[in-house]
């Protein structure tokens, strides 16, 4: 009976075994065609003694790692890439070859001597990044050369000598997110991409006309620069054409006598606001300053600030409620849960200046019988148009999440921009890591874990933006009275200020991505992270210098806050979480985090139950001192 039940086990057994044998033989089998493809895409080239390297009788890859050299890409044993840059290589790019390994994701041709006409390329349907920049091809480029791409994220072809129009097919590719066509001969127009999809963008020195597609009006200019033909945003408007039985003469005599009669009408409408303002000033200024001015010198009067967007004489009725010959300036209201109330209400509030940071005025303002907001009074976005203004704000106005701070209300005009928010009454992480009492470790991490978290809401909720926040520093983050939970201020606002103004003054732009290749990706956020996580754990704000200075040093507690009390028994979480830090600040964006994997690392970060620092913050102990002070003796990392 038992020999009758082992013969029926057997052949199961066999088929296993059969099936192992069966997958390993097809591995290898797939090795070696992977490895004889690469070799006849290194026969078709010439001067291809720079690939001495690919030797068919070594192993393609092993890990991370590949004993054909640098130019071969791996990940965990797996071909995904070939790197040719620099190598001075010409001759025919045998794609056919290529087409047979199934794992190909990435190909770089940069910088070497290939010329003639675009390969064929879209055969390789499952690339994701093909580089072409600074080589010698010529020629048109088919309309449909990408059809069927899918995959491909990242296309650059720089510095060539490409003719003819813009592919269409670039339009279709869903995944599309950096495009570099710049310094090359194309002409025609540019073709309508979707609107959020493609994040880096550059045409400049073509020989391109026509208007640029509004889904592109966002990028700087120098992203179309050298291309007299283009027009529109965020270049010159085009000019609309001339009717074409008008002489120039005609032409210029009418738009004079226009001109004459709008400038006329202007000034009739001027000298008649100013009076009736001059006029309302004298007989209603004292009734009304009561409430605005204040001898403290951080409060504001009516004369200096808000009132220039007043239009109208305010009422006294309560807030919400108005006669019918009001004219004040209505708020445009974001949220239906909050106490409704316009300019006049703001001019009538008792207020003072909590701040003047590099994106504008901000305003604490008690709303006489109601409640107390803040006002941000926005400078450098006189670029934007109402349009795109009111649908920026109602958009990110629906966003919630326990760390955003609210965007409440807002103000267009063509020269004024205010934001209105809840008011937080508490200062800001900045000033609790260098100007206050020192948190604790505890709560430094409930703060990163909790930027973390709204950074990631920000990144799943507004996809189409390059940089979600874009603006992350520790000033930019308040800290709720009550729970210490961080919550986040001027966010999304890239889309919002002037190109120039935003490189100059937002975080994002000071990242090494933007230092190096003059633009920014989603990335950029997390490298703002890494720079928050960092001054959170030293105490210090760190700069990129010193971030690379550090990199691939054997790191210990000394770099911790000194001052950071309730530290002793967590130097491993720390130690983890700063090297989480250092990766999203990585140089190399391919190689930093995605916002996904940071949160989920700084997650898994644990602090112990420890009623004796319980409490968000404490002044360190003398002995917390002395213990961090002889840590660096015991523990090395």
């Amino acid at each position: 009976m038992a020999l009758d039940v082992l013969r029926l086990a057997r052949p199961p057994l066999i088929f296993l075994v059969l099936l192992v044998l069966n997958v390993v033989v097809t591995s290898l089998g797939d090795k070696a065609s992977d490895v004889q493809n690469l070799i006849s895409f290194r026969d078709s080239l010439e001067n291809k003694g720079a690939l001495s390297g690919w030797d068919a009788s070594k192993p393609l890859c092993a890990g991370d790692k590949s004993s054909w050299g640098d130019t071969i890409l791996c990940d965990n044993g797996i071909f995904w890439g070939i790197k040719l840059e620099n190598l001075g290589l010409k001759g025919t790019i045998n794609v056919d070859a290529l087409k047979g390994i199934p794992t190909l994701r990435s190909v770089s041709l940069m910088s070497n001597d290939f010329d003639g006409p675009f390969p064929n390329v879209n055969i390789l349907g499952s690339l994701k990044t093909f580089y072409l920049s600074n080589n010698n091809f010529q020629g048109d480029i088919p309309s449909d050369a990408f059809d069927g791409m899918n995959s491909l994220k990242k296309l650059h072809m720089a510095n060539n000598q490409f003719t003819g129009q813009i592919p269409i097919s670039l339009t279709t590719l869903p995944k599309l997110l950096e495009l570099s066509l710049e310094n090359n001969q194309f002409s025609g127009k540019i073709p309508d991409f979707s609107p959020g999809t493609v994040r880096i963008f550059n045409v400049a020195n073509n020989k391109l006309e026509g208007q640029i597609p509004p889904a592109l009006s966002f990028f700087s200019a120098d992203s179309f620069s050298g291309n007299k033909g283009l027009c529109g945003a965020p270049l010159e408007s085009c000019k609309a054409s001339t009717a074409a039985n008008l002489s120039i003469t005609t032409i210029t005599i009418l738009s004079i006598v226009c001109f004459a009669a709008i400038s006329a009408l202007i000034a009739v409408i001027v000298i008649l606001l100013r009076r009736k303002r001059t006029d309302y000033v004298k007989t209603n200024y004292n009734q009304v300053g009561a409430s605005m001015v204040s001898p403290d010198p951080n409060r504001f009067a009516a004369s200096a600030d808000l009132n220039r967007m007043e239009r109208g004489p305010p009422d006294n009725d309560h807030v919400g409620k108005r006669s019918p010959d009001n004219q004040s300036v209505k708020l445009s209201f974001l949220r239906d849960d909050r106490t409704i109330f316009d300019m006049t209400d703001l001019l009538k509030a008792s207020a003072e200046t909590l701040g003047n940071g590099v994106c504008g005025s901000t305003y604490k303002a008690a709303i006489v019988g109601g409640p107390t907001m803040v006002v941000k009074r926005f400078r450098h976005m006189n670029n934007v148009d109402r349009v795109e203004f009111c649908d920026h704000m109602r958009r990110i106005g629906r966003l919630n999440h326990k760390n955003l701070l609210p965007f409440v209300a807002f103000y267009y005009r063509k020269d004024e921009k205010l934001m209105v928010f809840d008011h937080v009454d508490n200062g800001s992480l900045e000033v609790y890591l260098h100007d206050s009492t020192s948190l604790n470790w505890q709560s430094r991490l409930k703060i990163i874990k909790g930027i973390a978290r709204g950074l990631m809401y920000l990144h799943n909720e507004l996809p189409n933006l390059i940089a979600p926040h874009g603006h992350l520093k520790s000033s930019n983050v308040l800290l709720n009275k009550q729970t210490m939970e961080p919550i986040l201020t001027d966010y999304a606002l890239i889309p919002l200020i002037n190109q120039e103004e935003a490189q100059q003054h937002l975080t994002a732009y000071k990242s090494p991505e933007f230092q190096q290749t003059g633009r920014i990706t989603k990335k950029t956020d997390v490298w703002g992270l890494g720079m928050l996580i960092l001054e959170i754990l030293t105490g210090k704000i760190p700069s990129n210098s010193w971030v690379q200075s550090i990199v691939g040093e054997a790191l210990n507690v000394e770099i911790i806050d000194k001052d950071m009390p309730g530290k002793r028994g967590y130097e491993g979480e720390m130690i983890k979480l700063l090297k989480i830090g250092l990766k999203c600040c990585d140089t190399d964006i391919e190689k930093r985090y995605d916002i996904k994997e940071v949160v989920e690392m700084i997650e898994e970060i644990k602090v112990k139950e420890n009623n004796a620092e319980d409490d968000f913050f404490s002044v360190a102990s003398p002995d917390d001192k002395r213990s961090s002070r002889g840590l660096s003796d015991d523990f090395k990392f």
